[in-house]
């Protein structure tokens, strides 16, 4: 996949959207009674690549302070949905020690994954954070952990709602219409190429999530290190 076109063709789409007042407004995100979660295989930037990305935060906050921004400890690339979100989903009705044996088995012989932070972009429902992968090793994950699921007898619902192919991370929604869109587009514009840097993840997630990944409503159900290859 060409990530450069497929960021240009969605950002450009989005931007016109925004400015036609087309985009989404998540009314959900601080509802108390959303019931809404999902079994997700993640990974997550070090600090030294979150410290840079709440910088921006900071300069968008400042234009745009009624949206939701991503804590640090949010931040995350999810790397596959094994279960996406639903209402009233819960560790109950699955075997998670199953689950975990999937993604050791999946993981297998796979490198530390290597992404660069490039740049920022507007989605229908916020703002991204562009990454580029920097080794085959996601995408070798990805392809493993597609291949293993659907091979056995667990509930899963893989590439329902689009196929993950990206190493975006979202780190700010929409949660009430845009005061200041044409300061929103001049900033997008400046981060648009803007250096957050470099890491490499050792560890991944399995992880029982809200729609959000946030911290106090996710249960990590296990760690895994990926082993470097010499």
């Amino acid at each position: 996949m060409n990530l450069d076109l497929h960021y240009s063709k969605l950002a450009q789409s989005s931007q016109e959207g925004i400015h036609n007042d087309q985009y989404d407004i998540d009314t959900l995100i601080e509802a108390p009674n959303d019931s809404r979660r999902g079994l997700t295989v993640l990974t997550r930037p070090d600090e030294s690549v979150t410290s840079k990305i709440q910088v921006f935060l900071a300069e968008l906050r400042a234009i745009e302070p009624h949206q939701y921004y991503y804590p640090s400890s949010d931040i995350h690339i999810t790397i596959l949905s094994i279960i996406s979100c639903f209402p009233g989903f819960s560790l109950d009705s699955i075997s998670s020690t199953d689950y975990i044996e999937i993604v050791r088995q999946s993981i297998h012989g796979i490198p530390p994954i290597s992404i660069q932070y490039k740049g920022i972009m507007l989605s229908p429902a916020g703002v991204l954070i562009k990454g580029y992968p920097q080794n085959t090793a996601l995408h070798e994950l990805r392809t493993r952990l597609r291949k293993n699921f659907k091979n056995s007898h667990l509930q899963q619902s893989l590439d329902k709602r689009y196929t993950l192919q990206t190493a975006h991370s979202t780190i700010m929604r929409f949660t009430k219409p845009l005061q200041q869109k044409d300061q929103l587009f001049e900033l997008v514009n400046k981060y648009d190429m803007h250096d957050f840097g470099h890491f490499k993840a050792k560890n991944i997630e399995l992880v029982y999530n809200d729609w959000y990944q946030r911290r106090e409503n996710t249960r990590k159900l296990s760690d895994f290190s990926l082993q470097t290859t010499v």
